[in-house]
C-alpha cells in the first residue's frame, strides 16, 4: 500500500506509473483493516469521483510542483529545516540514509529525495528487500517527523478534493506502519 499510495503523491494522475496503480488506490479501503473503514470507504469514493476532474492534472502541478506559493510543500526539508528551505539539512541527512541503504532514487526527475510519496515508495522499496530496520528508521526518522503537518496542509487545500481525500488516506495510513 505504500507503493501505491506513494506514487499517487509523486506521479502525475494521468501519467503511465499511474495507471497500473489506480484499481488499487480506488479500493484501498479493502486493502486492509482500517481503524476507521467507513472514513476511508467516504474518501475511495470521492477518489473515485475526482480522478476523472477535466482539471486533475493543473491540480497536482499546483499541489505538487509548484506554480506560485506552494500551500503544502511535499517535501520534509520545508518543516524541518530552520530556514525552512528545499534542500536543507533534513535532506542531505535522509540522502545519506538512502546511500547507507544502497538505495538510489532514479525518477528521472532532479528533485530532493525527501519528498512524501518518494518517501514512501523507498519505504516500499525496504520492506520488499527485507531491510525492516531500515524501514522503519526511514519512518521514525525522515518521515514520520515531518508528515503529519504536511498531510494537515494538504487536507486543507482548497485546489482539490482529490488530494484531500489522499491526504486523508495517507494520515489514517501512516499510524499503521
Amino acid at each position: 500500500m505504500a507503493k501505491i499510495l506513494g506514487a499517487f503523491f509523486y506521479y502525475p494522475p494521468k501519467s503511465e506509473q499511474i495507471n497500473s496503480l489506480l484499481e488499487g488506490l480506488l479500493q484501498v479501503d479493502q486493502l486492509t483493516n482500517w481503524p476507521n473503514q467507513s472514513l476511508i470507504t467516504e474518501q475511495c469514493q470521492i477518489l473515485k469521483k475526482q480522478i476523472d476532474h477535466p482539471e486533475i492534472e493543473y491540480q497536482f502541478s499546483l499541489l505538487f510542483e509548484g506554480q506560485g506559493s506552494m500551500i503544502a510543500p511535499p517535501w520534509g526539508s520545508v518543516y524541518l529545516d530552520q530556514d525552512k528551505l528545499l534542500m536543507g539539512e533534513s535532506q542531505e541527512r535522509y540522502r545519506a540514509f538512502l546511500q547507507q541503504q544502497g538505495l538510489r532514487l532514479n525518477t528521472g526527475m532532479n528533485e530532493p529525495e525527501d519528498q512524501f510519496g518518494l518517501m514512501l515508495m523507498a519505504y516500499a522499496l525496504l520492506l520488499e528487500k527485507h531491510q525492516f530496520q531500515a524501514a522503519k528508521q526511514l519512518l521514525t526518522e525522515h518521515l514520520l517527523t515531518w508528515a503529519p503537518a504536511y498531510l494537515d496542509s494538504l487536507k486543507q487545500n482548497q485546489i482539490s478534493p482529490f488530494y484531500q481525500a489522499l491526504a486523508i488516506v495517507a494520515e489514517n495510513y501512516l499510524p499503521m506502519l
